[in-house]
């Protein structure tokens, strides 16, 4: 039985994980379960969303002393040359809602509202020190104001090709069957039941 740890004290990202994660022989734990002490943080100073994953990865797992699962994920707004980007959890201080206020009011002008959502995880194995990433993304627009209640970060503002609602409106249950996240995790999940026989 493999314990793997998730690396992040984000419950919504935890629970979003676990739910799409179910793999035969191993077990999810949380940073909490494997004794990470829930103030542990890790300054995001890298360039690209692999490199933050990777660094998490590797230093949730000196801590866990197990393999280890971190994500990095963030919203990349064409017209914005591609921003918030790696910044998107602390593009501006404030909450979700403040960040979201913000978007729409950088967009105001701005007939393209092309954008997309990309997730890499990085599963870090410690007693072999080896690194594998997986990466997935989610193509759409930025809508023209917040909507929905459900899910979190930029959901109630971002549709998703191929809908007219937002994740928020459309729900953590079918959003969990196309997201950036939902696609890196599936990738994650076939590489780990491969390496399991």
């Amino acid at each position: 039985m493999l314990e793997l740890v998730l690396a992040t004290n984000n419950l919504n990202k935890l629970r979003e994980i676990q739910a799409q994660l179910q793999v035969h022989g191993i077990t999810i734990l949380s940073a909490e379960e494997a004794g990470v002490p829930s103030s542990f943080d890790v300054e995001e100073t890298g360039k690209t969303f692999v490199e933050n994953a990777i660094l998490k990865a590797k230093a949730f797992a000196a801590e866990a002393k197990r393999a280890t699962v971190a994500d990095d994920s963030g919203l990349m707004v064409t017209a914005l040359d591609g921003q918030p980007g790696v910044h998107s959890k602390r593009w501006i201080p404030g909450s979700d809602e403040d960040r979201n206020d913000y978007l729409l009011e950088q967009l105001k002008s701005k007939s393209d509202r092309s954008a997309q959502f990309v997730t890499v995880l990085a599963l870090y194995l410690p007693n072999s020190d080896q690194v594998h990433t997986f990466e997935g993304t989610v193509e759409g627009t930025i809508a023209e104001k917040a909507a929905g209640t459900e899910g979190f970060g930029y959901d109630p503002v971002f549709i998703p090709t191929g809908y007219k609602q937002t994740f928020a409106e459309l729900g953590v249950e079918v959003k969990n069957t196309l997201s950036h996240r939902y696609r890196a995790v599936q990738k994650l999940k076939t590489f780990l039941e491969s390496w399991q026989q």
